[in-house]
């Protein structure tokens, strides 16, 4: 069996599995314009499923128009929708204002989390909106490994209780879930594959990186060799546990803008009113 049959069949048996997908689902998949997001689109698309793209326009200059480049060139050769959420239409500035901004008033979060936050409310609400029933992305093993030890050197329980090939623990009408075809998928692998296959994909790191953690913790693990399948599979046997533990906490709507979340007040909107104070 040569590589790019193993690597597919691998993909295959993991959305299989854990029952990723459904026959009557419609899948936004949420692309950047990298190997993995971008391979996640090709596969569903090639076996059929019901599937359009996703992407944020974060408007980091020649960083996203590098990028939104490859995945209009991507959807178009492979005749896939594109939905563009334009960041600054949505939210009345640029990331990198916002980002900038919160920096100036010792607001001591790294530019990661600041756009983790705004991606996933985004595309949440337009998945939602559009009649999407689930959401899929492109994180791999080495990804899951990372944020697993991220949340346990952080003694973040409750995040690492939302892990798993699908995301999260409690089920509610306006949170669209989360899946990930590429779980068990090496990065090594998702970048030869997308190699192979000549995707038009940007292979460099988000400028805006340099400082995140999950830097810090994969240079940790490259370091030591530490084997990313070991951490990844025993975790899973814990999991069950874990969302049995959190199952009965509550989702609320955001007393300013009605998304979905943990508290009165979602994380973007917080963000966004510390923009102005």
């Amino acid at each position: 069996m040569n590589f790019l049959t193993k690597f597919e069949n691998s993909v295959k048996k993991t959305i299989k599995d854990y029952k990723l997908i459904k026959k009557k689902d419609k899948i936004l998949v949420a692309c950047s314009g990298g190997k993995d997001s971008t391979t996640t689109l090709y596969l569903l698309k090639k076996w059929d499923y019901n599937v359009e793209a996703g992407m944020v326009d974060l408007k980091i200059g020649d960083f996203s128009d590098r990028n939104l480049n490859n995945v209009k060139t991507f959807c178009k050769n492979n005749n896939i929708k594109l939905n563009i959420f334009d960041f600054r239409k949505e939210f009345g500035f640029s990331f990198c204002y916002i980002r900038d901004i919160l920096k100036s008033k010792n607001i001591r979060l790294n530019s990661c989390t600041v756009c983790g936050i705004f991606r996933r409310y985004l595309m949440n609400k337009k998945a939602r909106k559009l009649g999407f029933t689930k959401i899929a992305t492109g994180h791999n093993i080495d990804d899951e490994a990372q944020t697993i030890l991220m949340n346990q050197f952080r003694g973040n329980t409750k995040l690492n209780a939302k892990l798993g090939p699908i995301n999260g623990i409690i089920k509610d009408k306006k949170f669209i879930p989360r899946i990930k075809p590429l779980y068990f998928c090496k990065e090594d692998d998702i970048r030869k594959y997308s190699k192979l296959k000549n995707f038009p994909v940007n292979y460099d790191p988000c400028p805006c990186s340099v400082m995140a953690y999950r830097r810090s913790v994969r240079t940790l693990l490259n370091k030591y060799k530490m084997n990313h399948e070991n951490i990844v599979k025993s975790f899973l046997k814990i999991v069950p546990e874990l969302k049995e533990f959190y199952k009965n906490g509550k989702i609320y709507y955001c007393n300013n803008c009605g998304e979905p979340t943990t508290n009165g007040e979602c994380k973007t909107c917080q963000l966004m009113k510390k923009l102005v104070k």
